[in-house]
């Protein structure tokens, strides 16, 4: 879909493609987040290294599974 198609459309389109990018943002931000604590707990007891592996994982999942739900809702 180009940009004069969107505009020609009556700008209902350009709301769900603001909301898609933010909700994307939002999601790479939340599992940036989680990755860099990851790295700092990791670094202050390596020896819980596969229970905070495993734990970010799965925290990233549903962040990322919530970003997904977001963009295909809008």
């Amino acid at each position: 879909m180009t940009i004069p198609m969107i505009v020609q459309a009556g700008g209902t389109v350009i709301p769900s493609i603001i909301g898609a990018g933010l909700a994307v943002i939002g999601a790479g931000i939340g599992i940036g987040m989680i990755g860099g604590k990851a790295m700092e707990a990791i670094a202050r007891q390596p020896e819980a290294y596969g229970k905070i592996q495993t734990a970010m994982l799965i925290a990233a999942a549903l962040i990322e599974g919530i970003g997904f739900a977001a963009i295909f809702a809008g």
